[in-house]
């Protein structure tokens, strides 16, 4: 009999447009590692919201993977479904009664919240990746940027004490988990992320023809969801910085921005094109769509520069992508960026979110090609080590773990 598992990611789906909404890094890392868990035979059904009206019940996604729908009204927004969560916990129950799950692997804490009381009433042991916390997100808050409220923080310490497995990206986060959520080290197991290494590869030829990007411009692209959080802004006012003091670069310079908004009454991206426009940086900076998933590695490998000024990431998933396809990564300093990127190595870390740092950094590596060829060799090693393989069998060793009641690999603090 093949093993069950029951995945749950209530507010977005893994079918969803990574890097606009509430879609992003774990969207994709739901998805690659049931993939890699159904091909060594579990069998894994994804809980999670309908994006449309005219999607089944039930997707038959691929061989081993079913997507299962939750009764979530179409555009119910993520601030929205803490009140309806014990409805959904009552149909999670029901739809999962009898159906023979060894585990339960929640994803962000509204899922856990879903999870808990059927996990409790059937005994199957629950497993939870928080993926960002709140904790550790209102400690570094980009400028007027809100704190994430108090029932989401709740929440997530209700999770970690009800859940039989934490999996932390990093052993930052890990020690994060420990200290601000007096999580049980003996619960905790650090399994990383991964990234595609069979379509995020560093094969250049026609990467710029194929997006209709310029051949002889230098290219710092910006990948992800334009809130604050993830600081857009920095890259901004770095460009300013760099076009000050270093204009001879403005004619070859070319800079991405390259997403949708994420959240509610969010006006970012109308914010941040009027600052480019009143910085006079229209001529360098360019605001792009979303870009599917089957062209993001042509963005990134017709990139001189990938740039994630975020002020906080569980992991950073668009900085591991960018180095498979051979690009070097400027990075925050911060929480797993520190791991998803080899300063000095396959890429560059800043401290803090000065963008006259920012800009100083950028500047000398756009000005030095021997550097960031040495770097993009760098990066391709350093992503080389982070296959979603490894993460489904880190995740799979944790699952086994428990169901056969042996303790866990211990994450020591």
């Amino acid at each position: 009999m093949r093993n069950k598992a029951a995945l749950v990611m209530v507010h977005t789906s893994p079918l969803e447009q990574a890097g606009t909404g509430d879609a992003g890094g774990m969207n994709i890392y739901v998805i690659e590692s049931a993939k890699r868990m159904a091909a060594v035979g579990v069998d894994v059904d994804i809980y999670t919201r309908k994006i449309d009206e005219s999607q089944p019940d039930v997707i038959e996604y691929d061989k081993g993977i079913r997507i299962v729908h939750l009764s979530l009204p179409i555009g119910t927004k993520k601030e929205e479904i803490p009140s309806l969560i014990p409805a959904m916990a009552e149909e999670f129950k029901n739809k999962i009664k009898g159906a023979g799950y060894q585990v339960i692997h929640t994803h962000y804490w509204i899922s856990g919240k879903v999870a808990m009381p059927a996990a409790k009433e059937f005994r199957i042991p629950l497993v939870h990746t928080m993926h960002t916390m709140a904790r550790v997100k209102n400690a570094s808050l980009a400028e007027g940027e809100n704190p994430e409220p108090m029932i989401r923080v709740q929440g997530e310490s209700q999770i970690v004490e009800a859940a039989d497995a934490l999996i932390a990206n990093t052993d930052a986060e890990a020690a994060s988990l420990v200290s601000l959520y007096d999580a049980c080290p003996d619960n905790v197991a650090v399994v990383m992320p991964g990234v595609d290494l069979y379509n995020f590869t560093p094969e250049r030829k026609d990467a710029r023809k194929n997006l209709g990007l310029e051949k002889s411009k230098l290219i710092i692209s910006f990948v992800g969801r334009i809130q604050p959080h993830k600081g857009p802004e920095i890259l901004i006012r770095a460009v300013n910085e760099m076009m000050t003091h270093n204009p001879e670069l403005r004619a070859d310079l070319q800079v991405l921005i390259t997403g949708g908004v994420s959240g509610v009454k969010n006006n970012e991206d109308i914010r941040l094109r009027e600052l480019v426009n009143w910085l006079k940086l229209d001529d360098v900076i360019k605001f792009l769509e979303p870009i599917s998933r089957e062209k993001l590695p042509d963005l990134y490998r017709s990139s001189d520069l990938v740039c994630v000024p975020s002020y906080s990431e569980s992991f950073g998933l668009v900085a591991l992508e960018a180095q498979a396809c051979g690009t070097p990564v400027v990075a925050s300093a911060v929480g797993g960026l520190r791991t998803a990127v080899a300063d000095g190595i396959s890429g560059v870390l800043v401290d803090g979110h000065d963008p006259r740092a920012w800009s100083s950094v950028l500047a000398r590596l756009l000005m030095e090609p021997q550097r960031r060829i040495l770097l993009s060799m760098g990066a391709v090693e350093h992503a080389s080590h982070f296959g979603w393989d490894r993460t489904a069998r880190g995740t799979l060793d944790v699952y086994d773990r428990l169901i056969n009641h042996q303790p866990m690999a211990k994450y020591a603090p």
